[in-house]
């Protein structure tokens, strides 16, 4: 296993530093100028010059593209710089910091409340195959599936806010003069819309997709073969056939507990939610270029992270899966 691991790590490396450098070029290909985005109009034209020329020169862009890329890297691996954001002027390690925490606890939520329903549900469903329950799911994921993001947002805030008027239609709380208690209820309350719209959208592709890796588990012969021995079907259903549909099932599980770290910009721009994906499609809009390479980047090591992590589960799933 640890050397399999390694291994992966090793092939991993060279996948790593041309995802960087695709990046890294689009970045570069943007259309705009990022330092006059940074620099205020108000400047006498001859003072601008002088801000414009240093500032260029500060952020590295006099160099050739190849001296940037290199640079970008080495100070990201050896310094832990992660650039300078042109958009908010500081750097971006410290301009995605609040986005991301803020990301983080909203995904933790969403997580949270979609393995409590994806997994009982699903394998409901498999079990109940051709039932009432089944196919109201399967119609009902069909058209969560089928609605964009921001409409069954705005849907959810023209009821639950405009209409009835028991939930805030977006926005960060201030919890800055309130105690502990009083800013976790805060905090649920802004974020209760944000994690339904997410949550039923996850739910729509998972359900399916739990409840076929079921279906063709439980159709397997070792399944009649225990049930013929007369075990109970609690114990058919979750010590066989879910162990052995855990495989396809890690999967989904797996890239869901990582997308933690990524952000929902539509949603989050619906709700005015500070996030990472909020913040990127600001960046986008402003030709922030540093911070859309290195959060980019950093969205690709997370996914890399997930499908070795994923190949783990699965040896350890399954143990006739040999990993070498």
């Amino acid at each position: 296993m640890f050397r399999y691991i390694v291994k992966r790590i090793l092939i991993l490396i060279p996948v790593i530093i041309c995802i960087s450098i695709i990046l890294f070029a689009i970045g570069k290909a943007m259309p705009g100028d990022p330092v006059r985005a940074m620099l205020p109009p108000t400047l006498k034209p001859d003072l601008y010059e002088i801000a414009y020329a240093n500032t260029y020169e500060r952020l590295g862009l006099d160099k050739s593209l190849p001296e940037q890329y290199f640079r970008w890297i080495y100070n990201i691996i050896l310094k832990g710089d992660l650039g300078w954001s042109t958009m908010n002027n500081r750097p971006v390690a410290d301009a995605v910091q609040i986005p991301l925490r803020n990301t983080i606890m909203l995904n933790i939520f969403v997580n949270i409340l979609y393995l409590a329903i994806a997994l009982p549900v699903g394998i409901k469903m498999a079990t109940k195959r051709g039932s009432l329950f089944d196919n109201a799911f399967q119609v009902g994921s069909l058209i969560t599936w089928s609605v964009p993001t921001f409409f069954l947002a705005l849907v959810l805030v023209f009821f639950f806010s405009v209409k009835l008027g028991w939930l805030p239609m977006g926005g960060m709380p201030d919890t800055y003069m309130l105690g502990a208690f009083d800013s976790f209820v805060q905090w649920v309350r802004f974020l209760i819309l944000p994690v339904i719209t997410l949550t039923i959208v996850s739910l729509a592709g998972a359900l399916r997709y739990i409840r076929n890796a079921m279906i063709d588990a439980l159709s397997q012969d070792y399944i009649r073969t225990a049930r013929s021995k007369g075990l109970g079907e609690k114990v058919v259903i979750y010590s066989h056939a879910l162990r052995n549909a855990m495989i396809p099932i890690s999967t989904i599980i797996v890239s869901t507990l990582f997308s933690l770290f990524t952000g929902a910009a539509l949603t989050e721009s619906v709700f005015a939610y500070n996030g990472i994906g909020r913040l990127l499609l600001r960046a986008v809009y402003q030709r922030d270029t540093m911070l859309i390479v290195t959060m980019n980047l950093f969205f690709a090591l997370i996914s890399i992270i997930s499908v070795l992590v994923s190949d783990v589960i699965y040896g350890l799933a399954d143990p006739r899966i040999k990993l070498r």
